[in-house]
C-alpha cells in the first residue's frame, strides 16, 4: 500500500514541502469538502496520527493554490484525477514519520530560541528596522493565527528540520560527472540527409471488408463527442458601465476623490557611496570638493556606476529617512556632507531632479470617466444579480430576463466539451473554460447557480444534449478508407527508409542512394539533442542522436507520406569550462538531485521503521479509491 503511495508522489523533492504542508494545517477559513469525515485517524505512523481533518485542510489548501496558479476552478474530482489526494496523504505520512522520530529522540526546542529568531526576522520589523509587536501580531492575524499557534508551528518546523538536516551533506558532483552531463546536453551534430516520398497510389486500395473491419476495430477514432446547446447571460461591470451617464459634478467629485492617484511626487536621481566611518567619508568629500569625480571615486572603491546610482527615486523610496532627508535638500549637482544613516555613513550627489506634478481634471478626464463608471457599475451589479435571480425563481426565460435587465444573452448551437461545433469551429463563450466544465456536468432542465468571476456573474443552462456515439459507418466510410491508406503509406515509407539505411550501413554511398531515388541531399548543422526546428522534428533528432558518429538512421516525416535517411556526420564536442555559469548550474542541479534522492530514501526508511497503517474504510469514504 505504501509503495503505491510513494510511486504516486514519485519523490520527496524538497524538505521545504514538509514545512509548506505544516503551514497549511492551520485555520485557513476554507470550506470543507469532506463534511462528515472529520473524526478518526486516517493514518497511523508509529505513535503519530494523521487525522481526516488534517488531510481535509491540506487538500482544500491545495485546491485553492491550484486555482490561484492556474486561474481556473479546481474541483475535488479534478484533483483526485491528478493524484493530488494521494500525494497529499503521502506527504502527511512522511511528516508524521519525521515527528515520530523526533519524539523518539526526545528532541526539544525552547521558546527562547524561537522568540530570538522571530525578533530577528525582517518580516516582523517596522520602518526603523526593529522588531514590532504590532507588525508581528498584525501579520499573524492576517494569516489566521495567534501567538500560540505561531509558536507551535515554529517549534514543529524546527524539530522536523533537526531530523531532516541529519541527511544534509556536501553532495559535490565530480568533475567527470559534470563534464559528461555538460557534453551530453551541449553535444551538436551535423547531418546529411534526403527525404523519400510515398504516394497513395503505391499502396493498394482497401476492400470493403478491410474498411469495415478497421471501422469496427477502432470505434474511438470514429466516435462523435457529446454535444450540448447552451444558453448564457452575463452581468459584467463593463456592460453595465456603458449605459451609465456622469454629470460634471460627478466628474469633479471623482477627481477630488482620486486626485492623489494622478499626482507624481518629486523624484531624484541620486549617487550614493557608503563608508565605514565618518572620518573616511569626510576625506572622500574633500577629494570630491577638490575636483575628483564622484563616480571615479566610486570606481576606486570597487563600486560600479550602476550600483552607486539610484535613478528616479521618490522620497519614500529611500529606506533610511536620514538619507532621504539629505538627498531632497540638495540642489541638482550638489554633493552632501557625510550623512550618518541607521546602517552606514554616506556621501550623496543629486544628478537629476524631476519636480512633482499634479495632473488636471482635463488631462485625466477619459481615464477617470471610465474608472467612475466601472465603480458605479460594480455597485449596480448586485442589483442586477438580485433582479435576475428573482426572475429565474419566477421561471422566466433567459431571453426575457436578459432583455429586461439589459445584459447580453447568447444561445450557442451544439458544441462539444472543448467549445467546438460539429464542423470543428471554435465557438466564443464568456468564461469559456469554467462554463463548459460546469455545463457538461449539468443537464437539461437543471437550474444552475451563477458562475462568478471577479465582479461578474454568468448564468447558464443546458438546452439540448446529443450523446456521444459512434458515427454511422456510411457517414465515415471515406474517412476510414483514407485512414487505412494513410497508415499503409506511412508504413511503406518507413520500410523504404529502413532498407536504404541497411544498404548504407552495408557500404552504399549516400549520394548513390539519393541518385537512385531522384532526390537531393540536404545538410543540417549544429543540431542539438533536445532542440527541434522546422526541418528536424523530435523524432528525427532522436533518431540522429541514437547512432554514433558517421552512423545512418531514419525517421518518419511529419506529413506521414515520407521518411528521411540521415547520415550523422560529425559529433561536435564543445570545450568544457568547469568555471562557466552553465557548469555551475549543472553542478548545483546534480547536487540537489543527489540530496533529494537521499532524503527520499531516508524518509522511506523512517516510515518502514515506524510502521504505517491506513484506515482504508475512511480513505475510501474520502477519496472513493483504495490506496493500494
Amino acid at each position: 500500500m505504501m509503495e503505491s503511495l510513494r510511486n504516486a508522489a514519485k519523490s520527496w523533492v524538497a524538505k521545504a514541502l514538509i514545512f509548506m504542508l505544516a503551514a497549511s494545517f492551520g485555520v485557513w477559513g476554507i470550506a470543507d469538502v469532506f463534511t462528515g469525515y472529520r473524526a478518526g485517524a486516517l493514518a497511523t505512523v508509529g505513535r503519530e496520527e494523521v487525522s481526516a481533518e488534517e488531510f481535509n485542510q491540506a487538500f482544500n489548501r491545495a485546491l485553492q493554490q491550484l486555482a490561484q496558479q492556474s486561474g481556473q476552478a479546481f474541483t475535488p474530482e479534478d484533483a483526485r484525477k491528478l493524484g493530488i489526494d494521494r500525494n497529499i496523504l503521502n506527504n502527511l505520512i512522511q511528516s508524521a514519520a519525521i515527528d515520530d522520530l523526533g519524539k523518539r529522540m526526545k528532541l526539544a526546542v525552547g521558546d527562547a530560541q524561537i522568540v530570538k529568531e522571530t525578533q530577528a526576522n525582517p518580516s516582523f520589523h517596522d520602518a526603523s528596522g526593529k522588531f514590532s509587536q504590532t507588525e508581528f501580531l498584525g501579520l499573524l492575524e492576517a494569516n489566521g493565527m495567534n501567538e500560540q499557534i505561531y509558536l507551535a508551528r515554529e517549534r514543529q518546523a524546527k524539530l522536523r528540520a533537526a531530523v531532516t538536516d541529519s541527511v544534509d551533506g556536501d553532495f559535490a558532483a565530480s568533475k567527470t560527472l559534470i563534464e559528461a552531463t555538460y557534453r551530453h546536453s551541449n553535444e551538436q551534430r551535423d547531418a546529411r540527409y534526403f527525404v523519400i516520398k510515398t504516394a497513395d497510389g503505391e499502396v493498394g486500395l482497401p476492400g470493403d471488408d478491410e474498411i469495415k473491419k478497421h471501422y469496427e476495430d477502432q470505434p474511438a477514432a470514429y466516435t462523435a463527442p457529446e454535444y450540448r446547446s447552451l444558453a448564457t447571460m452575463t452581468a459584467d461591470p463593463g456592460v453595465v458601465a456603458a449605459r451609465i451617464a456622469l454629470t460634471d459634478a460627478d466628474m469633479t467629485a471623482g477627481y477630488e476623490k482620486y486626485k492623489l492617484d494622478y499626482f507624481t511626487p518629486e523624484k531624484r536621481t541620486v549617487l550614493q557611496l557608503t563608508f565605514a566611518s565618518l572620518d573616511e567619508a569626510q576625506k572622500a568629500k574633500e577629494r570630491i570638493s577638490g575636483g575628483v569625480d564622484f563616480l571615479a571615486l566610486a570606481k576606486e572603491r570597487g563600486v560600479s556606476a550602476a550600483d552607486a546610482t539610484f535613478a528616479d527615486q521618490a522620497r519614500s523610496d529611500f529606506f533610511d529617512p536620514a538619507v532621504a532627508d539629505a538627498a531632497f535638500k540638495l540642489a541638482e549637482g550638489g554633493v552632501s556632507d557625510p550623512v550618518k544613516g541607521s546602517l552606514a555613513t554616506s556621501l550623496l550627489k543629486v544628478t537629476k531632479i524631476s519636480p512633482e506634478y499634479q495632473k488636471t481634471l482635463e488631462e485625466v478626464k477619459d481615464e477617470l470617466e471610465q474608472r467612475l463608471k466601472l465603480e458605479r457599475a460594480r455597485e449596480e451589479i448586485q442589483s442586477v444579480y438580485d433582479a435576475v435571480e428573482d426572475a429565474r425563481a419566477a421561471q422566466t426565460k433567459f431571453e426575457d430576463i436578459a432583455a429586461k435587465a439589459g445584459i447580453p444573452f447568447k444561445l450557442t448551437g451544439l458544441i462539444d466539451a472543448t467549445g467546438r461545433d460539429k464542423d470543428g469551429k471554435d465557438i466564443e463563450l464568456p468564461q469559456k473554460t469554467e462554463v463548459l466544465k460546469a455545463a457538461f456536468a449539468s443537464d437539461v432542465g437543471v437550474e444552475n447557480d451563477a458562475l462568478s468571476q471577479e465582479d461578474s456573474y454568468l448564468w447558464y443552462e443546458v438546452r439540448e444534449v446529443v450523446p456521444s456515439a459512434v458515427k454511422p459507418f456510411d457517414q465515415v466510410r471515406e474517412q476510414v478508407k483514407s485512414d487505412i491508406i494513410a497508415g499503409k503509406v506511412r508504413e511503406l515509407a518507413l520500410e523504404k527508409a529502413k532498407k536504404l539505411v541497411e544498404r548504407a550501413r552495408g557500404g552504399a554511398a549516400l549520394e548513390e542512394l539519393a541518385k537512385e531515388n531522384g532526390v537531393e541531399i540536404l545538410n543540417a548543422q549544429g543540431l542539438k539533442r533536445n532542440e527541434t526546428n522546422a526541418e528536424f522534428s523530435s523524432e528525427a533528432v532522436s533518431a540522429l542522436f541514437a547512432v554514433a558518429a558517421d552512423g545512418f538512421a531514419y525517421a518518419p516525416e511529419g506529413d506521414g507520406k515520407g521518411a528521411r535517411v540521415m547520415l550523422s556526420q560529425a559529433v561536435l564536442l564543445p570545450p568544457f569550462d568547469g568555471k562557466s555559469e552553465e557548469a555551475k548550474t549543472i553542478a548545483t542541479s546534480l547536487q540537489s538531485g543527489s540530496a533529494n534522492d537521499l532524503l527520499s530514501a531516508y524518509l522511506s526508511t523512517l516510515q518502514k521503521e515506524a510502521g504505517v497503517s491506513i484506515n482504508e474504510t475512511l480513505w475510501r469514504q474520502i477519496s472513493g479509491t483504495l490506496t493500494q
